[in-house]
């Protein structure tokens, strides 16, 4: 462990000490490694195991037990199960790589999709190294009670974040701790009330601060906590967690939260900043020639027959791109008609042909978001469109570009040295602009719109600000030279005016909209339509319109039953007591 930062730390460093819970299900447990009760029931061992369960964060190797499967199919940043079945992003690519993940796009997926067996085992893979913490901690006589209660209180934390994935995902999730005497536990039960039972204990227990810099600290328990009342629609609860978060917050260094320079989140010179509520720690360069954790679980999906050598996936929908279109007279985006102003692509036309980028107005957050054709591309130069892209025609013309590392830094933290890129940049499961606009959805929801209304601006302020914007190059043959004084776009975005909020109906709908545009590609955007309740009529509207544009998701359809996730039948047929399984399936699978 690092005196600056918790690192996430290789499995294989702790292969020898750590429980491990679901190395093949979650539901067989194998015996305990090499050292003994006694050895683990103390200071040392009760942390070590606390370090495995962060390290379970990354839940990202072929090879390490968090899954199995790709590293993409238990990404920690759900890329997959949030943006990409949320209509965000394409899986990419071309039309019969991973079609898995086609299935999961199209709302077609069954209980047989491997994908969701990994994801289901990487998450409880987490909830056993916290439950293991936990019971060794108990025993464990040479700690102090302060000591006890902050590793209580991370375990607690990190329990929660997974089991938070789980339920998201799966909705009907059982409920596996430290006092359980089976694993065969039903899945009938909700239980939000115990994750949400988590993160009370982990606000009210942990410190502010600690020196390393990625363990989980009071105020990102607040946040998650707020979020968990927040699905639990307890909004006038949510809102008096978030006051205090927003009020009095502070980041794991001490730095009261706010919001920075909106690309200074998606870099990894400038991460851990004062925006960084909870975020996943990735290195790279670590001396162990190894990508396991610079991000692997998004190694998959950077520009194709570019310098990040692979592999095209995770590109953003035009659906998405034209959601950043904004009124050139008022600032404001277009909340219901938004594709009827398509913003310009180069769909067909070839990297050696003629293209003009479109000179409309455009939310300046677009162009730190989605890598398009005649824009620069960090400090890479201007995206070459098709060049980059492996096969338009099913996935569109564009490329991610929060994941994407600066040229000019590449070697302290990007690793080169397997088939495809990883990077040091974190996965950021909350960041403030998030808390922000939870608070704001809980305000609306308890009435009070002004007050929400506030909240969504301090979001667009930022984005208004031109110190944020990406400018063109001082000259485009040499890109590294640096940053003109001229924006890349056509860039107009404003506030909301002052009684814009004029009812509960208004205000949610910019505020969905909002969470849209601030947290597109950062795997939220399937879980809010879920929580919304409009996922399946929001899900339709975009495969009507984005099946006219690409062949992927033409003719697909969202039923009733895809606001949740099957329960994977692997762990159905294993969860048999007496010829009877344990687990129910979730509804219409």
């Amino acid at each position: 462990m690092k005196t600056k930062f918790l690192t996430i730390i290789q499995w294989g460093l702790f292969s020898s000490i750590l429980i491990t819970g679901c190395n093949k299900d979650f539901l067989n447990q194998p015996p305990l490694g090499e050292l003994s009760e006694e050895q683990l029931s103390n200071k040392v061992g009760v942390n070590s195991l606390l370090t495995g369960t962060y390290s379970a964060l990354a839940a990202s190797r072929d090879d390490d037990g968090l899954g199995g499967g790709g590293p993409w199919e238990s990404a920690p940043d759900n890329w997959i199960y949030g943006s990409v079945a949320g209509g965000e992003a394409h899986k990419g690519s071309d039309g019969g790589d991973q079609p898995a993940i086609n299935q999961i796009a199209r709302s077609t997926a069954d209980a047989s999709n491997g994908f969701f067996n990994n994801k289901w085992k990487s998450a409880f893979e987490g909830v056993s190294r916290a439950n293991q913490t936990l019971r060794f901690l108990a025993l464990a006589s040479d700690l102090t009670d302060q000591e006890k209660t902050e590793i209580a209180g991370q375990a607690r934390f990190l329990r929660a974040h997974f089991y938070s994935d789980l339920k998201k995902m799966f909705n009907q999730v059982p409920w596996i701790d430290e006092t359980s005497d089976s694993y065969y536990q039903p899945n009938t039960e909700d239980i939000w009330p115990k994750i949400q039972a988590d993160f009370e204990f982990a606000y009210e227990n942990l410190p502010a601060t600690f020196s390393e810099v990625g363990r989980v600290n009071k105020w990102a328990a607040g946040a998650y906590l707020g979020k968990t009342l927040l699905y639990q629609k307890k909004f006038t609860e949510a809102r008096t967690v978030f006051t205090d978060v927003i009020t009095n917050g502070v980041n794991i260094k001490g730095e009261k939260y706010d919001l920075v320079p909106f690309n200074n989140n998606f870099n990894a010179a400038t991460k851990n900043n004062a925006e960084s509520v909870f975020a996943i720690q990735m290195v790279a360069n670590d001396g162990t020639n190894s990508i396991t954790f610079a991000n692997s679980g998004g190694r998959l999906n950077f520009p194709y027959e570019s310098p990040f050598r692979c592999c095209g996936f995770y590109q953003p929908t035009q659906d998405l791109v034209n959601s950043y279109r904004t009124n050139p007279t008022t600032g404001l985006p277009y909340l219901d008609n938004y594709n009827s102003t398509a913003v310009k692509s180069d769909m067909n036309i070839a990297s050696d042909a003629a293209f003009v980028p479109d000179t409309a107005t455009v939310d300046p957050r677009l162009d730190w978001t989605v890598g398009r054709r005649g824009i620069p591309f960090h400090d890479w130069g201007l995206h070459p469109g098709r060049r980059w892209i492996r096969e338009q025609a099913s996935a569109g013309p564009y490329s991610n570009k929060k994941n994407i590392y600066w040229q000019a830094t590449q070697d302290t933290y990007s690793d080169q040295s397997s088939w495809a890129p990883g990077t040091a940049i974190n996965v950021l499961v909350i960041r403030f602009a998030d808390v922000l606009l939870m608070a704001a959805e809980a305000e609306a929801q308890s009435g009070s719109l002004d007050q929400a209304l506030t909240y969504v601006n301090r979001v667009r302020a930022r984005a208004a600000d031109p110190q944020g914007w990406l400018y063109r190059y001082l000259s485009n043959s040499a890109p590294m030279s640096g940053f003109s004084t001229t924006p890349a776009a056509n860039y107009v975005v404003n506030l909301y005016p002052t009684g814009y909020f004029a009812s509960q109906a208004v205000a949610l709908k910019a505020i969905y909209f909002e969470r849209k545009l601030e947290l597109a590609m950062e795997g939220h955007r399937f879980f809010d339509l879920s929580r919304w309740g409009i996922l399946q009529s929001s899900m339709n509207a975009f495969y009507t319109y984005e099946g006219t544009i690409t062949t992927d998701i033409r003719g697909a359809n969202a039923i009733s039953r895809a606001v949740y996730y099957p329960i994977p039948q692997n762990q159905i047929d294993l969860s048999v007591v007496n010829g009877a399984a344990t687990l129910t399936q979730n509804p219409g699978y």
